[in-house]
């Protein structure tokens, strides 16, 4: 089993060094550039504001519920939530239900590609397929910090709205919590997992989709195996990068 998984994690490497060799030319690669930033940026952006949100305001809510001790300061409520959204909840929390949208997304387009022997015909062509199917999705995947900034500040704000319509503090309260011992790094430190996360829901469901083998039936497989293993790798980049960047 460990020598099938290190096969695997080889044949990954080996896959992205293909990605970047035999680029295809800019006039088609632009074209996909937008396709996949418009499939894989904009078509998130709604279930990523909404859930932003409601979570920012169920964080907010669930911490004034448990300040129940009078001497400790509203002002704690905005602190809480924003240290929630922009160290977690932003960059980990939403890029793990991103290996559900766009992993599935991904890994189904290109298993599709596959079973239908378009990919075959790629290549048949003298077309890179690595280059032409995956390196513009990790292009399109650059603008994904600018998604989980949109999610961090619909965090905060949805924080915001359920705190002083909920009467758990003041606007002044909450917005004093926010600016409290505020550490410009962690802004820093989200982004930079946004990037290595971005990085991963690029490439990984297109390994899962791109090596696929059977039919109609495996291509489901593969899209459930492609989120497992998203999730689970964003999961130990999160700790590997919490360790090296916050201790």
């Amino acid at each position: 089993m460990l020598v099938r998984y290190l096969s695997q994690i080889g044949k990954y490497f080996l896959m992205l060094k293909e990605v970047f060799r035999n680029p295809t030319k800019w006039s088609a690669m632009r074209q996909l550039i937008f396709k996949e930033i418009d499939d894989l940026i904009i078509d998130s952006l709604g279930i990523v504001c909404f859930i932003s949100f409601f979570v920012g305001g169920v964080v907010s809510i669930q911490t004034a519920l448990n300040l129940t001790n009078p001497l400790i300061p509203k002002y704690l409520i905005g602190f809480a939530t924003r240290q929630s959204v922009i160290l977690e909840f932003a960059p980990t929390f939403i890029s793990i239900i991103m290996a559900g949208k766009m992993g599935s997304f991904i890994t189904s387009s290109i298993g599709t590609m596959r079973v239908t022997e378009q990919i075959d015909a790629l290549e048949v062509m003298g077309v890179n397929s690595l280059n032409y199917l995956i390196f513009p999705k990790i292009i399109a995947l650059l603008l994904y910090p600018f998604v989980i900034g949109i999610a961090m500040f619909l965090g905060v704000f949805g924080g915001w709205i359920a705190s002083v319509y909920g009467g758990f503090a003041s606007s002044n309260e909450f917005i004093t919590g926010i600016q409290q011992e505020f550490i410009p790094f962690h802004i820093a430190y989200a982004f930079i997992k946004t990037v290595v996360f971005a990085m991963l829901l690029a490439t990984i469901p297109s390994f899962h989709g791109y090596y696929m083998k059977g039919g109609a039936l495996e291509v489901g497989k593969a899209s459930t195996v492609s989120f497992v293993w998203t999730s689970v790798t964003i999961i130990l980049s999160n700790y590997i990068l919490t360790q090296l960047l916050l201790t």
